[in-house]
């Protein structure tokens, strides 16, 4: 998978000559050229190159042509504009209670939503018909079909194993590890399927928010569990086998002896987890099934959750002060369920991070907000999808595809004359 960060505002570097059509489609998307003038200033490309790369992607409906209003003498400039009606791409971004599907134009902007509600920890032969039901809705609703959909990206809680599709040696998720999922979507869209971890994915999303800012962060997802996505640079950190960022499953004192969901005892996430915070809502009484649940009672006044939610944070900083005195992030950005309680669970999180982290590493410190809420799921899988089928290979492929298609036409019609 492509991590590549978009140009955010910097100087582009001048595209290798002679460019191809996917770096012209790159530059024209971006908005970094928006004139066949510029594609030429940028590439180096002659005029007669870039006509014949403008008319392929034209061809292929990732570009059009406008002619702006005249101002003064002479004819205006054709602007060169991406097209992010030219397909779309499904997402799915699967949680232990909650999995959310979106239909989402080129631009990753969603055209239509829809939550599934489910039992923690279902089996993928029980969620994924569901999922795929879902979609399938979602795509009538925005009135889309499936010839339109050129990717579909999905995350999924623990660690991935992306070329293969599936979980990997991941505790959290029981029954789904090895368990290929693009064979669900066989039957949905002949189009190629991309996995990620759910946390990553929200990193994905911010770069249209935080990451154009802070190219170092912390991605954090408190939800039924933890996860840390690690951004270095601009790029997503996945590790030597994939598994950066399982920040809820470190050993840590107050939790000792406390079995966890994944197995062990002493995690992180058996204090401070959701799924831990519903645990102790039930033991003083309350009505809870998910960590929504109590993130609603809190926001609504109860003390008890307001405390619970308080209290996470505080254990969850603990941990997260190491993370950022070794890694000196930029930003932490707090997403997941737990997110519109962020005033509750930040203010516990600065009391022990700011306590037991380096003062350097958390001088110029920012704690953020995830730029796009509950939606962060669903376009960071959309960005995942549109990082490969939007690919300077991948148009390039195309471009091939439809010259070779334009030559066999040519040669069918010289020879029905003859």
């Amino acid at each position: 998978m492509s991590n590549q960060p978009g140009t955010n505002g910097r100087t582009s570097p001048r595209v290798p000559n002679p460019a191809t059509a996917g770096q012209v489609f790159r530059l024209v998307r971006t908005g970094e050229a928006t004139t066949r003038t510029e594609v030429g200033r940028l590439t180096g490309l002659s005029r007669t190159a870039v006509a014949a790369r403008v008319a392929a992607l034209v061809e292929l409906g990732l570009v059009r042509e406008t002619e702006e209003a005249a101002s003064g003498v002479g004819r205006p400039p054709t602007r060169l504009a991406f097209d992010a009606t030219a397909g779309v791409v499904l997402c799915a971004a699967v949680g232990r209670s909650r999995t959310q599907v979106a239909v989402c134009d080129l631009a990753g902007e969603p055209l239509a939503m829809q939550d599934i509600q489910q039992e923690v920890g279902p089996a993928p032969d029980e969620l994924m018909p569901r999922v795929v039901g879902a979609l399938r809705e979602v795509l009538r609703h925005a009135r889309r079909s499936a010839r339109q959909v050129r990717g579909i990206g999905i995350s999924i809680p623990g660690t991935v194993n992306g070329p293969a599709r599936c979980s990997q040696d991941s505790p959290i998720m029981a029954g789904w590890h090895a368990v290929p999922l693009d064979r669900y979507f066989a039957q949905l869209a002949d189009a190629p399927v991309f996995l990620e971890n759910d946390t990553n994915v929200i990193a994905l999303a911010e770069r249209g928010g935080h990451l154009v800012q802070y190219r170092d962060a912390l991605i954090v997802k408190a939800s039924t569990g933890f996860g840390a996505g690690i951004v270095s640079g601009g790029a997503i950190q996945h590790g030597a086998l994939g598994a950066a960022g399982e920040i809820g499953h470190v050993k840590y004192a107050p939790a000792k002896q406390l079995p966890c969901r994944c197995g062990e005892v002493g995690c992180l996430e058996a204090v401070a987890g959701g799924w831990a915070l519903v645990r102790n809502m039930r033991e003083t009484g309350h009505d809870v099934g998910h960590t929504r649940d109590v993130v609603e009672l809190a926001l609504g006044g109860n003390t008890d959750a307001r405390r619970e939610i308080r209290r996470s944070g505080r254990h969850f900083g603990e941990v997260l002060a190491a993370a950022v005195t070794l890694l000196n992030p930029a930003a932490i950005v707090i997403g997941g369920d737990m997110a519109p309680a962020y005033d509750l669970f930040v203010a516990g999180l600065r009391e022990t991070l700011y306590r037991d982290a380096s003062a350097l590493a958390t001088r110029d410190l920012h704690i953020l907000a995830a730029t796009y809420g509950d939606q962060s799921g669903v376009r960071g899988c959309a960005e995942l999808a549109l990082d490969e089928v939007l690919s300077e290979a991948t148009i390039d492929h195309a471009v091939l595809a439809l010259l070779d298609v334009s030559a066999a036409g040519a040669g069918s019609a010289r020879a029905g004359t003859r």
